[in-house]
Parts: structure tokens; C-alpha cells; sequence
């Protein structure tokens, strides 16, 4: 088979992102023709191997037991337009309120291995279009970038008004017609548009049954965030920094991490405006704000006149209090549904490996807790992280305590915890710490 070279696919997206700088706003027509073998080899080794299989039941060992075969039939079914996409399988994983469900669909994996081969083309051009309030999903980018990008405009300006969008079931609503129609703004390819329209018409099968959905882009689908940031870079993010901002009296700005986004103002006039706006825009592209969710918010320091709220961006609950030198700042700390459905997960897990060695838990165990200090270890969560230690601890004896007819005494367990000791939470992110203008 040869090895992949990550080099020369590179090479070949740096010419689509040089081509896509240097003609802005042009409807780029030939595309595909970059999409080869090499390529496909380049996004076989990109594809996650240990997702949960789609509805062939194919495993990426599988596929990649005659992966030269099988990557030639797939990029000459792309090409002469034969490939049909398979529908998705859909799974439900629990919100963080414990009540509802989100649906995940979950694509074959040789149909991820194509969504992923159009994504790396379609990034490399809508990177030079994308802009800085859009993190989601992104080369380079993350979830605590636009966490820190959100704290410092807001401290900058000294507080101001906020508001909190839901965008009611946005992957299930994302109106195909709209999307597709925004997509041939930028890329006329008729290759990659066909495989796009494929995707968004192949079909769920829930609990055995399969739909056709005339509207929505499956959760879990490879090219699903990168679809989803082009739809709202178009109807927000555009939107916002060209029709909106030059329109307000304050200062104003988005942070947007895919369809998660929030709105800070300076001026209380302006949220309120924006506020009022907000939904038609959104209907007009076929999206609708959910009503109680959407709300504007006054977040300014204590001492300001009134009382400031708090919300939740990205798994952290934002709020104002007081640093160790005595000024307002905003802190983040572990919002209180994902701090429960973490939880959740674990008491799962000990429940159902109980049995298990102890040496064999503690290492589970130690690697859930990493992983989860890894995301929540900012600065000014300590309190937080220590809590979901020391549940941790106590779920881990409660369990540990029902394997056997002798039970585990407290005394027994701190024992255990000295031969088996839980890693302790560090601040792995720091956040800037600087006092509110007032």
C-alpha cells in the first residue's frame, strides 16, 4: 500500500486555501480533481478507527483489511457519481438535565473516510472565509479559545448585557435548500456538490425503521460541524460583524462555537434591538430560537446597579466574583449539568466493573478524571474539580462496597486509596486575570 504522505495532500490544500485568498468571493469550480488516491489514504488515517460502527457493521480493521481496494472502488464510485450514501445510524445519548436525549447519527466507516476526504477540500477554502468569532470545529481552535475569547472582550468592556441563544434543534432543522444554496456561493465543484446533497437526503434508521428527512444534518456525521459552520457563518456570523455592528451605538461582539454561540453589548439599547431582531433572522434561513432558552441577560459587576445573572457557554457556568486582590472578575466553574452527567457516567462505569481488579479501576478511573480536569482545569475552578473528586471517591466505595459480603469500611477504602491513589485536579488552562473597568 505504500504510506501516506501528509505532505503532499498538504501541499495540495494549501493551493485550494491560496486559490480560495486570492478570489474571494468567487465560486470555486474545480476541486475534486485534488481528491485522489493519496488523498483518500490521508483520510483514512485521519478517520477516528474506534467509533462505534454504522448500519453495515463494518469496523475501520475491516475496511482496512483490502483498504487499497476499497479505496479505489470509492473514489470511482465519487467521481462517476455511483457511490450512494448510506443512511446513518441513529443512537441517543442524555442532555445534561438527565431527562431528555440527543440524537447522534453514526455513518458506515467507509462513508466517514468520504466525508472526511470533502471536508479536508471544503476547509481549505472556507478557512479563508471563516471568521474570528467562530470556533467550533476549526483548525487551530477550540472550545477554550472561545471560552477565553468571550471572558476578555466581556472584562475589556467592564460587563455589559448578554444574550444566550438556543437555536432550537438546529441539526435537526438546518433547512437543506438554504444550505445548499449557500454552499454554490463559494464552491460550484459538481462532484463535492453531489455528494453533499447525498448526504443531507441519505436517510436515518432509529430502532431498525428508516426515515428520509427532508430537513436536518445528522449529529456525529464527519462533514456535519464543517456544514453547520458554513450555514452560520452566512446567517449569523456574516451577518452580525457587517449588517448589525455598524448599525449599534456600543461595542459589540460574537463568539460563536458551532451552533452554541453568545452575544455581548456594551449598550443595554443595543442588546435589546439585536434581541428583537434575532428570531426573524433566524426564521428566514428556517431556524427557530427556542423561547424560553434565548434570553437577554444583564451581566455587570455587583456594585453597578442591580442584579447580575449568570450562564452557562461551553459546559461553564460564567458569573462575576471577587479575585484574591479584591476585583471583579468573571470566573467559570463546571456548570451543574455536566458536572451531574459526569457523575452519571462514572457511577455507571464502577457499577458495571465492580469486580474488576483494583489496580485495573484505579487506572479507569485515573483516566476519566485526567480527561475530565483536562477540559473543566481552568483557572478559578479548583472548588469544582475537588468536588468531583471527592465524588468520585465516594462512588467508587459505594460500589466497591456492594462486590462482597464483607462490604468496604471507610477505613478499608483510605487504605485502598493510599495503594491506589486518584490523580488530583490541576489548573491545565489559565485564564487572563485582570479587574473590571467600573
Amino acid at each position: 500500500m505504500g504510506t501516506p504522505s501528509p505532505e503532499s495532500v498538504s501541499t495540495k490544500q494549501q493551493r485550494i486555501a491560496t486559490l480560495a485568498k486570492q478570489m474571494p468571493g468567487v465560486a470555486l469550480t474545480s476541486l475534486s480533481h485534488h481528491i485522489d488516491i493519496e488523498w483518500l489514504k490521508e483520510a483514512f488515517r485521519r478517520t477516528r478507527k474506534d467509533g462505534a460502527t454504522g448500519v453495515d457493521g463494518q469496523t475501520a480493521a475491516d475496511y482496512e483489511a483490502r483498504l487499497d481496494e476499497n479505496l479505489r472502488s470509492l473514489l470511482d464510485r465519487a467521481k462517476d457519481g455511483t457511490y450512494r450514501a448510506p443512511p446513518v445510524r441513529r443512537v441517543h445519548i442524555p442532555k445534561d438535565d438527565g431527562k431528555s436525549q440527543r440524537p447522534i447519527g453514526i455513518p458506515t466507516f467507509e462513508d466517514k473516510v468520504l466525508q472526511r476526504a470533502a471536508a479536508m477540500a471544503l476547509e481549505a477554502v472556507y478557512e479563508q472565509d471563516f471568521l474570528d468569532c467562530s470556533h467550533g470545529f476549526r483548525p487551530g481552535r477550540s472550545a477554550h479559545k472561545a471560552l477565553s475569547s468571550f471572558r476578555n472582550q466581556m472584562m475589556e468592556m467592564g460587563g455589559g448585557w448578554v444574550i444566550e441563544v438556543d437555536i432550537r434543534k438546529f441539526f435537526d432543522t438546518l433547512d437543506h435548500r438554504h444550505l445548499q444554496q449557500i454552499v454554490r456561493q463559494r464552491v460550484r465543484d459538481g462532484i463535492l456538490l453531489r455528494l453533499i446533497g447525498k448526504w443531507l437526503n441519505a436517510g436515518v434508521v432509529d430502532q431498525g425503521k428508516l426515515s428520509l428527512p427532508d430537513a436536518g444534518t445528522p449529529q456525529g456525521g464527519v462533514i456535519s460541524p464543517l456544514l453547520a459552520n458554513i450555514y452560520l457563518h452566512e446567517v449569523l456570523d456574516v451577518w452580525f460583524e457587517r449588517v448589525v455592528k455598524p448599525r449599534l451605538g456600543g461595542r459589540a461582539f460574537l463568539v460563536r462555537y458551532a451552533d452554541d454561540f453568545l452575544i455581548g453589548f456594551s449598550d443595554e439599547l443595543d442588546a435589546g434591538r439585536v434581541m428583537n431582531v434575532l428570531p426573524k433572522r433566524f426564521e428566514k434561513f428556517g431556524l427557530a430560537l427556542h423561547p424560553e432558552k434565548t434570553r437577554l441577560i444583564r451581566f455587570l459587576p455587583p456594585g453597578r446597579g442591580g442584579e447580575s445573572g449568570s450562564f452557562d457557554l461551553l459546559g461553564f457556568t460564567h458569573h462575576w466574583a471577587k479575585s484574591r486582590k479584591g476585583h471583579w472578575v468573571i470566573k467559570q466553574r463546571t456548570a451543574k449539568g455536566r458536572f451531574r452527567r459526569a457523575l452519571r457516567a462514572i457511577a455507571v462505569w464502577c457499577r458495571g466493573h465492580r469486580h474488576r481488579p483494583l489496580k485495573e479501576q484505579c487506572a479507569t478511573l485515573s483516566q476519566k478524571l485526567r480527561g475530565h480536569f483536562g477540559y473543566f482545569g481552568i483557572t478559578g475552578n479548583s472548588i469544582a474539580l475537588q468536588r468531583f473528586r471527592v465524588c468520585v471517591q465516594h462512588i467508587w466505595h459505594k460500589w466497591l462496597a456492594r462486590r462482597s459480603a464483607k462490604g468496604m469500611t471507610w477505613e478499608r477504602f483510605n487504605v485502598l486509596l493510599r495503594l491506589y491513589p486518584l490523580p488530583t485536579p490541576t489548573a491545565v488552562h489559565s485564564t487572563l486575570r485582570f479587574a473590571a473597568k467600573l
